[in-house]
């Protein structure tokens, strides 16, 4: 009789769910872990359960000459814009045996101080977190549902194009771009400063948001060397080796990189015009890992995770676009 040794690996069972508030933790680190939100670029409204609406206070002629009598002539318009977060949900099949090595490497530490995941399917959760975060950033910005796949939600291109088209945002500030090159990224950052209204220039939230490929041509601009004109050796004569994952800054207005955004487009605004909604504590968020082993016999394992998301901006009129 013919013997075989058999080598059997450990089972790792596969089981958790999370519902409602104890969903938000999970939710939270997948959702704000874009880059436009985790690196502070956008108002987070974390607990919105349906809708919530945006008031938008505008006044005009509020000081006058002084009187014995109380005369209210200034003028008050108050308007509002709706924020919104659209259901979303992650259904996803993922094979145990893909993973389970990264798992039980982590597992076994990299030293003192290494925080690691405690289940599997808390790993297996922050893995699918971070695919949902990249999409997060994409929608933040080019985000159309009327495009289709991986389009959750509409992101600020449309809503503010759309904004620009109705005239809510003045003629001035609608700034007709071109292919950004690094010979005239400087100009067209320029155009962009040009056209923010006085009252917002010098406001400490105040950003002009711009693409990953916008950035990288104006820290090529500033590295110098002649090509564009600006001289042979750059900024502080450190040539191409000036900039160091630093800020980034255009006629006293600092720049946000977004990899989320389009090429060729940009937009100054302030944080505290931008929102993001999504809701946190929501009693319809679910986060859930469920082992297939035991129901079809096979090593995979479902993802499923339900959440909402929106954004929306306050005040079209404080908006500069470049499209």
């Amino acid at each position: 009789m013919n013997k075989r040794n058999v080598n059997l690996a450990t089972t790792v069972t596969v089981n958790s769910t999370y519902a409602g508030e104890f969903a938000g933790e999970y939710i939270a680190a997948a959702l704000l872990s874009a880059s436009t939100i985790d690196d502070g670029g956008l108002t987070v409204k974390a607990n919105i359960a349906f809708k919530e609406i945006i008031k938008k206070v505008a006044t005009s002629g509020i000081v006058q000459s002084a009187s014995c009598d109380f005369d209210p002539q200034s003028t008050i318009t108050l308007t509002e814009r709706i924020i919104q977060p659209v259901e979303l949900q992650v259904n996803l099949q993922l094979c145990k045996y893909d993973f389970v090595n990264d798992w039980e490497a982590q597992s076994m530490g990299y030293g003192l101080g290494q925080t690691l995941p405690p289940k599997f399917s808390d790993f297996l959760i922050a893995k699918v977190a971070a695919d949902v975060a990249q999409n997060t950033e994409f929608c933040i910005w080019q985000g159309d549902t009327a495009a289709g796949s991986n389009n959750s939600f509409d992101g600020f291109e449309k809503l503010i194009a759309a904004a620009a088209t109705a005239g809510d945002i003045p003629a001035a500030q609608q700034v007709t771009g071109v292919a950004l090159t690094s010979a005239n990224i400087i100009d067209e950052l320029s155009k962009v400063v040009d056209a923010i209204p006085a009252a917002l220039y010098g406001k400490e939230d105040l950003f002009i948001y711009v693409p990953t490929q916008a950035a990288k041509l104006y820290v090529q601009a500033l590295g110098g060397f002649g090509a564009n004109g600006l001289g042979a050796n750059g900024v502080a004569n450190m040539g191409t080796q000036w900039w160091n994952n630093g800020s980034l800054s255009v006629n006293g207005v600092k720049l946000f990189v977004c990899p989320g955004m389009s090429n060729d487009k940009m937009y100054a605004a302030q944080r505290s015009n931008l929102y993001f909604g999504t809701g946190l504590l929501n009693s319809t968020n679910e986060v859930k890992t469920l082992d297939m082993s035991d129901l079809d016999g096979s090593n995979n394992v479902r993802m499923i995770m339900r959440f909402t998301s929106a954004v929306q901006f306050g005040i079209a009129s404080d908006l500069v676009e470049y499209a």
